[in-house]
């Protein structure tokens, strides 16, 4: 005969993720002013920079300033797109594609996504 198991209740404290607890305890991510870790957010005020992302990538964490200010960028691609604009997104990549492929941790790689 099969004893039966009871299963614990689990409060709403126990349940919180450990990804969701370091986000809320990372004083980083409040500075930054961003959601989370690896979401980017505009900064028009900055002198220089156009976005803030706090990067984290295993147990590395790092504050990432990308994109320029006021840059006439590609965007994503849209259909009837004009020449110009797929000439100036493909030189982008092809000037910074050595440090996109370095991954998160790299500023090339968020303007890449967020502006290009």
């Amino acid at each position: 005969m099969k004893k039966k198991t009871t299963k614990k209740k689990r409060t709403r404290k126990t349940m919180i993720s450990f990804k969701t607890f370091c986000e809320e305890k990372d004083p980083r991510l409040k500075r930054a002013g961003v959601a989370g870790f690896n979401k980017a957010k505009r900064t028009p005020g900055h002198p220089t920079k156009s976005h803030i992302v706090v990067a984290k990538q295993g147990d590395k964490v790092k504050t990432i300033r990308c994109g320029q200010q006021g840059a006439k960028t590609a965007g994503d691609p849209k259909k009837g797109e004009s020449a110009k604009m797929k000439a100036k997104r493909k030189s982008f990549k092809a000037r910074h594609g050595r440090n996109i492929a370095k991954g998160k941790m790299s500023a090339a790689y968020w303007a890449d996504k967020e502006k290009w």
